[in-house]
Parts: structure tokens; C-alpha cells; sequence
């Protein structure tokens, strides 16, 4: 099973760090391997760089896709595939992050990472556990002539 956490970088960060993003990696992975005070500081520190996700937005666009039948809901958990099938996902819109857990193929965590990335560019994806980090719209980088 993949678990991704899913945080939104305010924009200044997220501009910075383009090309860096093994800093959040280290950062995000940091707070859920450290205790005591520096659990407390590294907290602080993905508060300062993170912000409120949008909650009753992301419901209303996932709402969307409940009507259409790609995704249902499961208590306050949104997901694609049953727990018996080789593929499926659930994501649950936590006060600070998303998180995505994610079985089998890719194709059903897919759906959830475009849906995302149709509704803004700033969000990070991490998964400690496999090592994997990235944004979920990648930033474009700019060519000045």
C-alpha cells in the first residue's frame, strides 16, 4: 500500500524551492520520524510553509465526481475500487492535509492526483514509506529571453 500526504505550499515556497523539492521531502518525512521538541519545531516550520486547504471546496469538487459515479464516499472518505479489488485508492480531507492511500496499480490514485491538479498547482505529494515526493501539477519554469 502507498500512503502519500498531501500538503498546499503557499505560493513564495513553492516558487523557491522549483528544482529542491528533496528539502520538503526531508522536511515532511522529518516530522513524522522525530519526537519531543524537534517534532514541535518541525510542525511549526510546515505550518509557516503550508496552507489551510480549502476544505468545503475540495468536498464540492469531489462531490462532482461522486455524481458521476468515478468516486463514492465511505464516511467521510472518498474512494475508488472495494477493499477485495487489486486496484483502488480512498482519500480523506484532513484540517491540514489530504491523505491518499493507494493499492495495486496507479491508475485509481491517478484520478485523484488530476483532479488535484485541476484544482490548484501548489499541492506536494509525500510518501515517506516508498520514498516518493513531487508536486502534483509541477511548477512550469519560466524562459526569459
Amino acid at each position: 500500500m502507498r500512503t502519500y500526504f498531501i500538503y498546499m505550499i503557499k505560493d513564495e515556497f513553492a516558487d523557491y524551492f522549483y528544482g529542491r523539492e528533496s528539502r520538503f521531502f526531508q522536511l515532511f518525512a522529518g516530522s513524522h520520524s522525530a519526537d519531543g521538541n524537534l517534532k514541535e519545531i518541525i510542525h511549526k516550520q510546515i505550518d509557516y510553509i503550508t496552507e489551510p486547504l480549502p476544505y468545503l471546496d475540495l468536498h464540492k469538487l469531489f462531490s462532482q465526481f461522486v455524481q458521476n459515479q468515478q468516486i463514492y464516499i465511505k464516511g467521510k472518505v472518498y474512494c475508488m475500487g472495494q477493499a477485495k479489488d487489486k486496484d483502488g485508492a480512498e482519500l480523506a480531507i484532513e484540517e491540514d492535509w489530504l491523505q491518499l492511500n493507494a493499492w495495486g496499480g496507479f491508475e485509481s490514485e491517478t484520478i485523484f492526483f488530476e483532479v488535484l491538479r485541476k484544482f490548484d498547482g501548489h499541492f506536494f505529494a509525500v510518501d515517506i514509506e516508498n520514498e516518493r515526493y513531487g508536486w502534483v501539477k509541477p511548477v512550469k519554469e519560466r524562459k526569459y529571453i
